[in-house]
């Protein structure tokens, strides 16, 4: 399923990478056990820069890199880190893996491509569509389902992130 800019709770313009490192820190301070991200964007979008950013302040040491080939990486970080690309994977290729495991677990999941297995993602997620402006600049959507991700856009909202 396409993700709806129109229904973003919140749209975050991103001048340039330590704009979208800013984000990504304020979400991974936040992050908790069994916190999801579903992140979309158009190929070259920066969801795979995001991701490092991410892991970077939940406090991942060492390279993370796309797991396009090798489909979830884990990293342990403040909490553990679990890196999904489904890119290549069909909705029953997915669910046959048991990617849903890993929603429920005690640490924090990031899946790149994730409108493609909307099925099986959990109702309660934090959805980011990435956007490419310009060389380095990105519009970064985000839509809050459920708890906490519903406060984490009001505090993002608060701290002034537009």
């Amino acid at each position: 399923m396409e993700f709806d800019k129109a229904s973003a709770d919140l749209v975050y313009g991103a001048k340039d990478l330590g704009d979208t490192e800013k984000l990504a820190a304020a979400l991974a301070g936040q992050a908790i056990p069994g916190t999801v991200i579903a992140l979309d964007g158009d190929m070259g979008a920066g969801k795979t820069a995001f991701s490092k950013l991410f892991a970077k302040h939940l406090g991942v040491q060492g390279t993370v890199n796309s797991p396009t080939f090798t489909l979830i990486k884990e990293y342990e970080g403040r909490l553990p880190f679990y890196h999904m690309d489904v890119y290549r994977l069909s909705l029953d290729e997915a669910e046959e893996l048991g990617l849903d495991e890993y929603f429920y677990g005690s640490g924090v999941t990031l899946v790149e491509w994730a409108s493609l297995i909307t099925e099986i993602l959990p109702p309660s997620l934090l959805h980011i569509y990435v956007e490419s402006v310009a060389d380095t600049e990105r519009n970064m959507y985000l839509k809050g389902s459920g708890q906490p991700y519903e406060a984490w856009i009001k505090t993002l909202k608060e701290n002034g992130a537009s």
